[in-house]
């Protein structure tokens, strides 16, 4: 069987959910929904299906799922109606802007009795994957500290020419919602949730309504503590970095491949990468599709086999939940507690 997707967004992500979608065999594009018609066109001419400038009709075309890439601030209104069309919905990151968006996604989800997932390709980087591996079989022992640096750099032009990005109406945010959030969720996928937090964030270069800084520090529930910072205003932006340290040793990613793992216990070094860089931390164009790729893929066999997506709505809401506890923290000047 063939999967039908819809694309929802004709933007730079959009494009990237279509070209994942041509590289995965036994999925094609039949749809493509944008606001912008003519983007919308320009899309469906590269990569197929029919283009819509008009939502309802774009849902009526026979189909299986949407991939949702419009604004973040829109993707839970889009997947809500997707789903009660009995569609699939695999949304890029956040799932939406707020928890309680969040929430109302995945309740209808469940009631329709659809699939619900997020694109968080970092998980699927095998760097991630052995580092992950690594902290579920202890190597690390007790986890005891964890930093994390997302100072990547974005120009004047990246919010000037968007009538989205930078705003808390369709944003959510600034480098924390946008940027930060796949740190986030590895954070959080790493090392469990977070019992309090204390934030300061600011807008200190770009003319935009929301943070291109924040400096956090987080306080886990196993005890762990840690640092996250982000920021869209460090030129010319640098690659992230996640060092975790437990009672056995520690382990750095960089970018999403890990680069250092010095353990107690003997370790393999030919696992380590060779810590090239991509381009994130100074582009928001997504050269290399096979996270993406890889996250549908696992979404289509969770549709084919009745499985759970490897980050359904519950785990993309997490990360949503403690940013907007990272930016209460902020205005507030207190520490939030969960």
């Amino acid at each position: 069987m063939t999967i039908r997707v819809g694309i929802i967004g004709a933007g730079n992500i959009s494009e990237t959910h279509a070209r994942a979608v041509v590289e995965t065999e036994g999925a094609e594009v039949v749809a493509v929904y944008g606001q912008n018609g003519e983007k919308a066109r320009r899309l469906a001419q590269l990569y197929g299906g029919v283009a819509y400038d008009d939502l309802e009709s774009f849902l009526a075309h026979p189909m299986e799922m949407v991939a949702i890439g419009s604004p973040s601030g829109l993707h839970a209104e889009e997947g809500i109606a997707a789903a009660r069309r009995g569609l699939h919905v695999l949304v890029e990151k956040p799932i939406d802007i707020s928890a309680a968006r969040a929430d109302a996604l995945i309740e209808t989800c469940d009631a329709a009795g659809v699939k619900l997932g997020v694109f968080f390709q970092d998980r699927v980087a095998p760097g991630v994957g052995r580092l992950k591996k690594l902290v579920d079989e202890g190597r690390l022992g007790r986890l005891i500290l964890a930093s994390a640096r997302v100072k990547w750099f974005r120009p004047v032009e990246y919010y000037a020419q968007s009538r989205w990005r930078g705003t808390w109406a369709l944003d959510g945010g600034g480098a924390l919602m946008n940027q930060g959030v796949h740190t986030v969720d590895l954070m959080l996928w790493l090392l469990g949730d977070v019992s309090r937090v204390y934030a300061r964030a600011v807008t200190a270069l770009h003319n935009i309504e929301v943070e291109d800084t924040v400096a956090t520090t987080l306080e886990f529930a196993s005890g762990a503590v840690g640092t996250l910072e982000a920021t869209t205003a460090a030129y010319p932006g640098y690659p992230r970095q996640l060092e975790l340290t437990g009672t056995e040793g520690t382990c750095v990613l960089r970018h999403d491949q890990l680069i250092a793992a010095d353990l107690r216990t003997p370790f393999d070094g030919s696992e380590l990468d060779d810590g090239n860089t991509n381009a994130s931390a100074s582009s928001h164009v997504v050269s290399d599709v096979r996270g993406h790729q890889k996250i549908l893929e696992d979404f289509i066999r969770a549709i084919e086999t009745d499985g759970k997506p490897l980050c359904d709505g519950r785990e993309g809401r997490r990360s949503v939940e403690l940013i907007e506890a990272i930016y209460k923290s902020s205005r507030e000047g207190r520490v939030i507690e969960f």
